[in-house]
């Protein structure tokens, strides 16, 4: 093949390649979203305001809002978890267990609260409307855990509530993650975060529809 041909078919395998991966980002970061929930303007987008990276995910649920609510506001770790892939985070040494039922002790939260990720690491709680928002804040973990420097990355993690249009009954649920890099480390942090982000995202959403819609247990009273 003459080096022109060479040089031609390098660079379309590369275009391809290229295209394809930020095409499987788009995806990743728009995981469940149409095309308007995907951009919309969401509580808490102002906490950083210059993301590197912005990634929006949602699912739709067949209750309304007030049913979705006491799911989605006992989140965290020593609370009800996350509802996605607890043997994961059990393989890593978080000793997560997501609850299947709706507890009275984990249904208040207010704005300076902190909100667990793991043991000895936390979101703060900067924003919250009961049955509508909450918006948690802060700094990601560091490549060596949760307790070890500065954290690499400005980091705001939104659950907003939405009715679903055109249902009688339903509520759109939208998961917002806004990330703010430190540093060359700290973006090479946030890409390795965000993917696995997807993974674990995809399925807390589909954990918390199947509860609120009594997929798995009928919340306690």
């Amino acid at each position: 093949m003459p080096s022109s041909r060479r040089v031609l078919a390098a660079t379309t395998l590369a275009a391809l390649g290229v295209g394809a991966a930020l095409l499987t980002r788009r995806m990743t970061q728009t995981w469940g979203t149409s095309a308007l929930e995907a951009d919309l303007p969401l509580p808490g987008d102002d906490l950083v305001p210059a993301a590197d990276v912005v990634a929006t995910r949602a699912v739709g649920i067949g209750t309304p809002p007030s049913e979705v609510w006491p799911w989605l506001v006992q989140l965290g770790y020593g609370r009800g978890g996350f509802y996605s892939h607890d043997r994961l985070e059990r393989m890593v040494g978080l000793d997560i267990r997501s609850a299947d039922r709706v507890e009275a002790a984990w249904q208040d939260l207010a704005v300076g609260d902190q909100v667990d990720l793991a043991d000895g690491f936390g979101l703060r709680v900067a924003a919250v409307q009961q049955g509508r928002h909450l918006v948690l804040h802060g700094g990601g973990p560091g490549p060596g855990g949760p307790a070890t420097g500065p954290p690499p990355f400005d980091f705001s993690w939104a659950f907003v509530l939405l009715p679903w249009e055109g249902r009688a009954v339903g509520t759109r649920l939208l998961v917002r993650e806004r990330y703010r890099a430190r540093g060359v480390a700290g973006r090479l942090v946030v890409e390795a975060t965000q993917l696995v982000s997807w993974v674990m995202s995809a399925a807390m959403l589909r954990g918390i529809r199947d509860r609120a819609e009594g997929r798995l247990a009928r919340p306690a009273g």
